[in-house]
């Protein structure tokens, strides 16, 4: 069952930025890339728990600001040579508007 919820206008996220949703249990890093493409992970790196909100966005991954670790936007994986995955979860844009799943 889905459960769509809106979130934000495309335009509040910055291109190659982010933007935090909370939930009960844990913080969603909404990212955005030079493309418009839109990425929802758990906001903390397999490594050390660091905030992939602050890292830097490049193509379909993102860098911990921690440790330099590239995390897949798209499957949470952590990129070679590093190992781990963070959650990803289901997002789409509709009119403009960015939708999260949870």
């Amino acid at each position: 069952m889905s459960n769509w919820i809106e979130i934000a206008a495309l335009n509040d996220i910055p291109q190659l930025g982010s933007r935090v949703v909370k939930t009960d249990t844990m913080k969603i890093a909404v990212f955005r890339n030079s493309n418009d493409e839109v990425f929802a992970i758990k906001d903390e790196c397999p490594h050390k728990q660091g905030p992939l909100s602050e890292g830097i966005v490049h193509g379909t991954s993102v860098t911990c600001p921690l440790h330099n670790w590239k995390i897949d936007l798209k499957s949470g994986e952590a990129m070679g040579p590093d190992e781990g995955c963070t959650n990803v979860f289901p997002v789409k844009v509709e009119d403009g508007k960015v939708y999260l799943d949870l």
